[in-house]
């Protein structure tokens, strides 16, 4: 009895290409049909009316993609309270969720297109969004249904972010009004969207205040409390001043406390130190940090909405949505300054 692969072979396809034709795909070539089609009747294969219908059923799994190491993803409280509204909604509505993670962005484009492929998910949600980005690139070539937690450089697609700019703008007046002048900021990879999106919040900032951007008080790291740390003491160590730091991440915030432990500076009356997350730890550091309130939960919780929504009516992929959810500066103790109250009350 002829098998799929035996078609596949004569073909010259894979086997899930033969599954995708039979289960009547949209996203496979005439000319491909075609051919799978005459392999088919060459071997006399009849495709299996229980595995037909099983292909064309939904698996009630969404996938969440997250690049970067596994230490590095879990020891950020961010990713779990995104997963936590992702789980929320999706428990509610009788869904499971599988995680994927992987080291860089070409695994997680094969990753992705297997889940899909191999029918082990219905949608993605996708953690993850860069300037150039070949796995957005990839879904929507293949139709697959997805979400972005984060936004889109190149194309519209269904997302939720934060608006990253006008945060990072509002955080850096905010150490302007605290009396600092020489801010450095601490950015992740430049390649991601929330990174070039918070780097151009800060350099605004300063360009209204007439402050000039200086490139050498700007440092890239990897998204741990380390790199944060490091990317100080070279920026110390190669001579360039700074009073304030702008961490894009909370974790480097708590590395520029730690910074400034190990320097022996007065937080925040010689370094002030705003952070961007705003997790639980902020406010039980010493001194509490500042940090900008990301509603991480409701990310993750609106982005599974958005997904389950457009996979119960396709009709909603036609009209691409972006929701912008709002941020919220808890000004604390590292960066209130006494010597700029003292300047506000003489004012």
């Amino acid at each position: 009895m002829a098998t799929i692969k035996d078609v596949a072979k004569i073909a010259r396809v894979s086997p899930s290409t033969v599954s995708r034709v039979i289960a009547g795909s949209d996203r496979i070539s005439q000319k491909t049909k075609e051919r799978v089609r005459k392999a088919m009747e060459e071997v006399n294969y009849v495709p299996n009316a229980i595995a037909r219908s099983l292909a064309r059923s939904r698996t009630r799994t969404v996938g969440f993609t997250l690049s970067r190491r596994a230490d590095q993803a879990f020891s950020n409280p961010f990713f779990s309270e995104v997963l936590r509204g992702m789980s929320s909604v999706a428990q509610m509505r009788d869904y499971n969720i599988l995680l994927s993670i992987s080291l860089n962005e070409e695994e997680e484009k094969e990753k992705c297109l297997r889940l899909i492929r191999e029918r082990r998910v219905d949608g993605l949600i996708v953690s993850t969004s860069r300037v150039k980005d070949s796995l957005i690139d990839a879904l929507l070539r293949e139709e697959i249904p997805f979400v972005v937690i984060g936004r889109s450089a190149d194309s519209p697609v269904m997302s939720v972010n934060n608006d990253n700019v006008q945060a990072s703008f509002q955080a850096t007046k905010h150490l302007l009004k605290e009396g600092y002048r020489e801010i450095a900021f601490i950015s992740g990879p430049r390649e991601l969207m929330v990174s070039v999106d918070r780097l151009q919040g800060y350099k605004q900032a300063l360009f209204e205040a007439g402050i000039p951007v200086e490139e050498g008080r700007i440092a890239e790291t990897d998204f741990s409390e380390e790199g944060g740390f490091q990317a100080l003491c070279a920026m110390r160590e190669s001579g360039v001043a700074f009073d304030a730091v702008l961490a894009s991440d909370d974790l480097f915030a708590l590395g520029a406390l730690r910074f400034a432990t190990h320097y022996r500076m007065d937080v925040p009356e010689e370094l002030g130190i705003l952070g961007f997350n705003d997790t639980p730890m902020m406010s039980h550091t010493h001194p509490p940090l500042t940090s900008v309130r990301i509603l991480s939960y409701e990310l993750g919780a609106e982005a599974m909405e958005l997904l389950l929504g457009g996979l119960e009516n396709p009709e909603k992929w036609k009209n691409q949505k972006e929701i912008v959810l709002p941020s919220r500066l808890e000004i604390r103790e590292s960066t209130r300054r006494k010597g700029a109250e003292n300047e506000k009350s003489h004012n």
